[in-house]
């Protein structure tokens, strides 16, 4: 049996080197990746031509500046730094890219793509709840654009038969992922913050069978020794995305342990499983019309507060951890709601600002280290 370690670092090494992960992919396969633009995607779709889905959520870099010509300087951070990416050739070698537009930004950036791959847009339906059957019919049907565009960009013939399969091996994956998560808050003094992001960030790069059987291996090993007493302090994060491992690093440094996460990068993608349907297409849009809990997934209700209300609850955690990406309009509209919900439950929360462009992190260090003094 390999070690804890030993796994960590492979899901990492691939975590960050998604272009070998690529070109992994096409040596063994022959087939080439298509690019899943945040933030959510029916990515069993991609899965069911037989091509790999690659998130693109951005990287930290040290300056913007080709993307300045074509966003605005408050555009989101993930956004900018995508934009100066693909400007730079970086995403060159994809098929196609999938375009999923709940906000303004990406409907800019769907629009103003520069990139040679092929771009795909679809719509979720966003009033969901009041109008579910409408809203299921509506998914259904921009799903099965998606699937044509990719049909004749791919030049594949994606049937239900693959579709069922995908959604079998992804629903597969879900489950390990959110297995995962539990065992790492029980083992939050083996598992540092910045392994478990590793763990999970892989799964954007990779076959979604071979991360489902490497999270395993790796849940064994974990499980192989009783777990240790953490003496620090355990937090929930939410937002769309906690990087680099620098931030995350800050976690570590000053005694808190991420025991659960409401992130769009990492726990909200796999929170749910896609339930039972005989046409697929329409197992997806149901999905999306019960999946709760984002700024970007609209619900009048607003039960996102209450849900890392639980969260705090069933993972005895200390406190909330608001994790704003930079100019992120849906998230920071939600705050003070959220803030709100804390204070009333008695729940102690902090908020940071995460941005792609930052190199420096003294900012967050202060703030985090007195929190945590604080707790």
């Amino acid at each position: 049996m390999r070690t804890v370690a030993e796994i960590i670092a492979e899901l990492k090494s691939i975590a960050d080197n998604p272009v070998k992960a690529m070109e992994d992919y096409k040596n063994e396969t022959g087939k080439g990746a298509v690019g899943i633009m945040p933030v959510y995607c029916p990515e069993e779709i991609v899965h069911a031509s037989g091509y790999l889905p690659v998130g693109m959520w951005g990287a930290q870099k040290k300056q913007i500046s080709k993307a300045r010509t074509y966003l605005p300087p408050f555009a989101c951070s993930i956004m900018q730094s995508v934009m100066e990416l693909q400007l730079e050739g970086a995403y060159d070698n994809l098929e196609a890219v999938i375009f999923s537009v709940p906000c303004d930004t990406l409907k800019c950036m769907s629009q103003k793509w520069h990139g040679k791959a092929p771009v795909i847009t679809f719509t979720h339906p966003q009033n969901r709840k009041i109008a579910k059957d409408a809203a299921n019919v509506f998914a259904r049907e921009e799903f099965a654009i998606v699937k044509e565009k990719l049909e004749d960009i791919l030049e594949v013939r994606i049937t239900n038969k693959a579709i069922k399969n995908s959604i079998a091996i992804y629903n597969e994956n879900r489950a390990v992922c959110r297995e995962f998560c539990d065992v790492a808050a029980e083992y939050a003094a083996v598992i540092k913050p910045s392994d478990r992001h590793a763990v999970i960030k892989a799964r954007w790069f990779m076959e979604k069978s071979k991360h489902t059987a490497l999270v395993k291996e790796l849940i064994e090993a974990i499980k192989a020794n009783p777990a240790p007493e953490y003496k620090g302090k355990k937090v929930v994060v939410s937002g769309i995305l906690v990087e680099p491992y620098d931030v995350l690093d800050i976690f570590a440094e000053n005694g808190l342990a991420i025991v659960a996460d409401d992130l769009a990068q990492e726990s909200r993608n796999f929170r749910q499983d896609v339930p039972a349907d005989d046409d697929p297409l329409m197992a997806l849009a149901k999905a999306w019309n019960e999946f709760d809990g984002c700024s970007l997934a609209t619900d009048a209700n607003k039960p996102k507060g209450q849900m890392l209300i639980d969260a705090v609850k069933k993972y005895d955690a200390d406190a909330v951890i608001v994790c704003m990406m930079k100019f992120c309009d849906p998230e920071e509209f939600d705050y003070p709601i959220l803030i709100q919900e804390f204070e009333a439950a008695g729940v102690r929360n902090l908020q940071i600002e995460i941005d792609q462009e930052s190199t420096a992190f003294e900012q967050v260090k202060t703030r985090l280290q007195t929190f945590a003094e604080i707790l």
